[in-house]
């Protein structure tokens, strides 16, 4: 038997070192303050020193490895032991073939097949439990966390457009339930929106 560990990130490939700063302020009051979750990538060890996960690509497969707590398009954050699998180290290789088949770069999708949902599927396979509910709230709750692996100019506002989706669902799902952190969080939000999209949140002063 190996441990299995998750390796959670906040998500800061927007181009922005303000944005990237800002979505870490959100994260922080989202998750480290309240509990309910964040704008997070992850990512799943098993056997050696490697990480895998899911992310975009035109052609082939989503699914890729990189040294653990090391991946360059992220800011590490924590990670989680989710258990033991009994599974050998070539039965685990044979999942990640059948996974690397099962998950094209063109088929993610920010709702429905992100690298939270990859890491929740590989574990499901290697027999530990899912991961913690916050990693993936936010895309859960009908909207989307970003995190794109792509280089081109198309792609990076594409990324930048889905954390200002992600941070906008967050303000929402977050409405009532911390009011006393309300103005705090309404100008975290309305500095990434004007980072990004050069416009405000409905409702700003201008």
């Amino acid at each position: 038997m190996t441990e299995v560990t998750l390796h959670v990130y906040d998500v800061t490939n927007s181009g922005s070192e303000k944005t990237n700063n800002t979505i870490m302020q959100i994260n922080k009051i989202f998750k480290d303050g309240i509990g309910l979750g964040g704008i997070f990538h992850s990512a799943v060890q098993v056997y050696g020193d490697e990480e895998w996960s899911f992310g975009f690509c035109e052609q082939g497969t989503g699914v890729f490895s990189c040294p653990s707590t090391k991946n360059p398009m992220y800011t590490y954050r924590e990670s989680i032991k989710l258990g033991r699998t009994s599974f050998s180290i070539y039965k685990v290789n044979q999942i990640l073939r059948e996974l690397s088949r099962e998950w094209p770069g063109h088929s993610y999708d920010l709702l429905s097949k992100n690298c939270n949902h990859f890491c929740d599927e590989f574990c499901e396979r290697l027999g530990v439990p899912k991961l913690p509910g916050w990693v993936n709230r936010f895309a859960h709750a009908g909207d989307a966390a970003a995190e794109i692996a792509g280089n081109t100019a198309y792609r990076l506002r594409q990324a930048k457009t889905e954390i200002i989706s992600a941070s906008k669902v967050a303000y929402r799902f977050l409405a009532g339930v911390a009011s006393n952190n309300s103005v705090v969080l309404r100008s975290l939000l309305e500095t990434l929106q004007e980072e990004v999209l050069g416009s405000r949140l409905p409702g700003s002063r201008t």
